[in-house]
């Protein structure tokens, strides 16, 4: 009787440790198919494209694939699944299309979720489906409108909270209010930092952002925060143009983003670097001095994190352009377009403007020369890692 019960015991044992050793597993072997084996910081695996109504390539990502055409057996298929149930994603109202293509990527459903405004504006969020022990990700970048996304995002926030989530990640494409960094005159707030506190406030336990305008902003948040560089997608397309490293240039439209066009410049093909002298007199006004670079013959690419009334990039263009410049390309992660941005960026300064889709475009802001690459296959890994415990950084190593 003894070995009888020593022996059942000893049984109940190895099962119970063998069941944790598979709920263990790492979580991207569970999803198999959904997602990219290797990211490299020089080449976004972007699939099948489709067309805009310019004309030009906007990036996509697949459909979600069946999970089941890749397993052997129904225990592999609960291994796999298992898991993923404590992984959410809630889409905001201001980039649903990109939140989209995130769920796509990563081989997921979006959260059912109910938002809608009150006849005076109020903002009222509720979440449609539990959320209990969940590593929740809320994906609402603060554009335009900047102060009703950002309310609508809290809201989120708080919802989540109340709902006894596990861990909330806010997941914020385009930070606005990032501009407000610093005080350059007397009396003036910084945003920057005020917003970070909201959100913290708020009950997010993690943010992930893209681009944000500078790395000094990254320090105002009191909780974890992780950076996401849109530049892989924009050197991915820009190696397809199969330009010449002898012939380009790459150009920092103001002094400011020297930094970022240096590292830019070393990923493609260590091209030279030029910088724009610009002395601005006031808020979206710039004036543009002298060019410090040779640019004469050579094709421009200018590298900037966004674009908002262009008055910046396209008299920098102007002044490529009487330097001697054969060609000019425009690149950005955020495209704000303010008024007059699409009559400058369409003016013909330009041979192409390359933007990503974490601030949604109107269809009426589209011309000729723009081209919009889609950050749902970085958005979506980078999330994965921040599920899965691994490096985010190591992503654009």
């Amino acid at each position: 009787m003894a070995t009888n019960t020593f022996s059942s015991t000893s049984f109940e044992l190895r099962s119970s440790l063998f069941q944790r050793s598979l709920e263990n597993l790492p979580r991207r072997f569970r999803v198999l198919g959904c997602r990219s084996k290797q990211f490299s910081s020089t080449e976004c695996k972007l699939t099948k494209s489709y067309q805009v109504s310019n004309g030009h390539v906007s990036a996509s990502v697949p459909r979600n694939q069946n999970v089941a055409d890749f397993l052997g057996t129904r225990q592999e298929q609960e291994i796999i699944q298992k898991p993923v149930q404590r992984l959410r994603i809630f889409s905001g109202t201001a980039n649903p299309l990109l939140s989209q293509e995130v769920a796509c990527y990563m081989g997921l459903d979006l959260g059912k979720i109910k938002i809608k405004r009150f006849a005076d504006g109020e903002v009222y969020v509720q979440l449609e489906e539990s959320v209990r022990g969940c590593d929740v990700f809320l994906v609402q970048p603060t554009c335009p409108p900047v102060n009703e996304n950002l309310a609508e995002l809290l809201i989120m926030i708080d919802a989540c909270r109340r709902a006894s989530a596990r861990s909330i990640t806010a997941v914020i494409p385009y930070f606005g209010y990032a501009r407000a960094d610093r005080k350059t005159q007397g009396r003036e707030s910084i945003a920057a930092k005020l917003v970070a506190n909201l959100i913290t406030k708020a009950g997010a336990s993690r943010v992930l952002a893209c681009d944000i305008h500078s790395g000094q902003s990254l320090g105002y948040f009191d909780i974890p925060i992780d950076h996401v560089l849109g530049e892989p997608v924009i050197l991915d397309y820009l190696a397809s143009k199969m330009i010449s490293a002898n012939d380009l240039v790459v150009v920092s439209p103001d002094v400011g983003g020297v930094a970022r066009a240096r590292g830019f410049a070393k990923k493609l093909s260590d091209a030279p670097l030029a910088i724009v002298d610009k002395r601005r007199h006031g808020h979206n006004v710039s004036e543009v001095m002298n060019l410090i670079g040779d640019v004469k013959g050579k094709v421009a690419v200018m590298v900037d994190d966004m674009i908002d009334t262009a008055g910046t990039i396209a008299n920098a263009a102007a002044l490529l352009h009487q330097e001697g410049a054969s060609a000019v390309y425009a690149c950005c992660t955020h495209a704000v377009f303010s008024p007059p941005a699409i009559e400058r960026l369409s003016s013909g300064l330009f041979q192409e403007v390359i933007i990503t889709n974490t601030i949604p475009v109107a269809e009426r802001n589209y011309f000729p020369q723009l081209t919009v690459l889609s950050v749902a296959n970085l958005l979506g890994e980078a999330i994965w890692r921040v599920h899965d415990d691994a490096s985010v950084s190591s992503m654009f190593k």
